[in-house]
């Protein structure tokens, strides 16, 4: 059972995110009953935070009108949950600066004692993967798309394609997705007429529209953008038959990089590769036996690499 200042702490969030709470709805999301919720806005009172209370029928409990709480109230581990965020989302490809702000203010406003700790977890957190540049769009063009997806509006996007060609059209957002240092925003665009996957830090504009609209059955945002990626054209198509089980191969290979199916033998791959002799260090990489189905180029590739390792191998130390 966590603390009853924890609670009387969360009571405080909860007024803050709503106009008005029932004393009901209060203490079952409090986990206590309504006569420990009347004990607690005396706690907020005499903390002098103004917790109004109307009796009634529509009554509850409610923050006085105008007044605002301090900022960052936080536990210790609040502010951790915090400064880890934020120190992911930098490594991940987030918007650097504004990360960087945000991280700074939270570290001035906490306790002498918190914030000592939580700087050394800052200065001495190490991360496994190399940290990955990202593309920041306008904040105002992420929250107004986030906004619109929630509450089902459609919207018209001012875009620019990877081509440099501008284009105005209406989209309603399924939702979106953030993968590699990049958003992209996924729903219905009525100027094709299908389901696509545009990047955010492209959209030149967008506004609201009063149409509204319903997502379709069995639509997954997150699984539409991994294969619109997935189906990025490239130079060569490559089919290669990879011998091990299903569920290895996707521990393996993102769903990003290829398509993999069940097939006699194994496993298909099935992608699009700018370079060949990538695609062939990732399959030597991957170190299951494997047939080259499409295209021919891509045995040369493997049959050079071999080539260069055999050479390698027969270096002798000087």
């Amino acid at each position: 059972m966590s603390h009853p200042t924890t609670r009387v702490l969360a009571m405080l969030e909860l007024l803050q995110a709503h106009p008005r709470m029932g004393g009901a709805e209060l203490a079952a999301r409090l986990g206590v009953d309504q006569r420990t919720v009347r004990r607690y806005a005396a706690r907020l009172e005499e903390l002098g935070v103004p917790v109004v209370a109307d009796r009634g029928r529509y009554g509850g409990y409610r923050l006085m009108p105008g007044y605002r709480l301090p900022p960052l109230m936080l536990t210790d581990d609040e502010a951790t949950a915090v400064v880890l965020g934020l120190l992911a989302g930098r490594r991940t490809g987030l918007p650097g600066e504004a990360t960087e702000s945000a991280l700074a203010k939270v570290q001035r406003v906490l306790p002498a004692a918190l914030r000592d700790r939580v700087q050394a977890l800052a200065e001495t957190l190490a991360f496994t993967t190399a940290a990955r540049p990202g593309t920041a769009p306008a904040t105002d063009a992420v929250l107004t798309l986030a906004a619109a997806a929630r509450r089902r509006r459609r919207v018209r996007l001012g875009y620019r394609s990877w081509k440099g060609e501008t284009s105005e059209r209406d989209l309603d957002p399924y939702g979106l997705v953030f993968h590699s240092g990049r958003w992209y925003v996924t729903g219905h665009d009525h100027l094709s007429g299908q389901i696509r996957t545009f990047r955010v830090d492209r959209v030149r504009s967008v506004g609201q529209l009063p149409h509204t609209y319903q997502v379709p059955d069995g639509v997954d945002p997150v699984e539409h953008v991994t294969r619109s990626l997935a189906a990025v054209p490239y130079a060569h198509e490559v089919e290669v038959l990879l011998e091990t089980g299903l569920q290895e191969a996707r521990r393996r290979i993102p769903s990003t990089t290829a398509t993999l199916t069940p097939a006699d033998g194994g496993v298909l791959l099935t992608t699009r590769a700018q370079r060949l002799d990538g695609m062939a260090l990732m399959l030597a990489g991957l170190g299951w036996p494997f047939v080259v189905r499409r295209p021919p180029e891509l045995r040369e590739a493997v049959r050079h690499l071999a080539d260069t390792l055999r050479a390698q191998a027969a270096r002798a130390p000087s």
